[in-house]
């Protein structure tokens, strides 16, 4: 199955909806795009739940090592991982309530999307969520 991303208006939606989002990846440095960008989004209003095993906190919120350790409900996965990651994370991703994966600019692995496509989740790849709330949710 090919991958493409869903609408804007789709994503303007999601973006709408969305309360939390979890960011794999995200780092406690506050140089790293990961660090700028869900910065930018908790600003705007969403909880965002930290997901690195290597950091106890950040932004202010309690970090996990896995998405499975998260013991709320996530509306929107977001990762800042290498593309070769991707398939061990949408594995991850599955065993969760969430049904949103999003990888982030320049992020792509067919096989991750396929793999959650399958499992009904939206996958939106390669597009910067911090653009994209900017872009389809001017106020």
């Amino acid at each position: 199955m090919a991958w493409e991303n869903p609408s804007k208006e789709k994503i303007t939606t999601l973006l709408q909806q969305a309360k939390t989002i979890a960011v794999v990846g995200l780092s406690a440095n506050p140089d790293r795009t990961s660090h700028q960008v869900s910065k930018v989004m908790q600003d705007a209003g969403y909880r965002i739940i930290p997901v690195n095993p290597t950091a106890d906190e950040v932004l202010g919120e309690k970090s996990y090592a896995s998405l499975t350790d998260i013991p709320e409900r996530v509306d929107i996965i977001n990762v800042f991982r290498r593309p070769e990651y991707l398939p061990a994370i949408a594995k991850e991703a599955a065993k969760t309530d969430c049904k949103v994966f999003w990888a982030q600019q320049g992020i792509v692995n067919e096989e991750a999307a396929d793999y959650l496509q399958a499992r009904d989740f939206t996958v939106v790849m390669d597009i910067c969520i911090k653009v994209a709330h900017a872009v389809l949710l001017k106020k």
